[in-house]
């Protein structure tokens, strides 16, 4: 696993938290939630951006965190991340790509 797919993997991640909020047919309690609160379609589309951004900034910043470029928590500290053939992952390349999939479109860019 590259650096890249590492941050595509979290990209995906929010990407389907986000499709299952949303999806009327999904059973989890944060489509429940928001079924619940019976929007109009410009209130949901603000909840969508609100949950999005969200899920971004958490995202992105544990991935910083990870890479040593931010703090989780009160701790700063460059982890070392192995795949599953011992090749490092972390290293500082994980910052870049978080910037470009969270923040730069990199994946909707890709999927066009």
């Amino acid at each position: 696993m590259t650096p890249e797919e590492f941050v595509k993997g979290f990209y995906l991640e929010k990407k389907s938290l986000m499709n299952d909020a949303f999806n009327k047919d999904s059973k989890s309690s944060v489509s429940t939630l928001i079924t619940e609160l019976n929007l109009d379609s410009a209130n949901n589309e603000k909840i969508k951006r609100i949950i999005s951004t969200l899920l971004t900034d958490a995202f992105y910043t544990i991935l910083l965190g990870l890479d040593g470029a931010a703090s989780i928590g009160d701790e700063q500290h460059m982890y070392k991340i192995l795949d599953e053939n011992d090749n490092e992952i972390s290293g500082g390349e994980i910052e870049s790509y978080a910037y470009d999939y969270f923040h730069g479109n990199q994946f909707d860019l890709e999927n066009e």
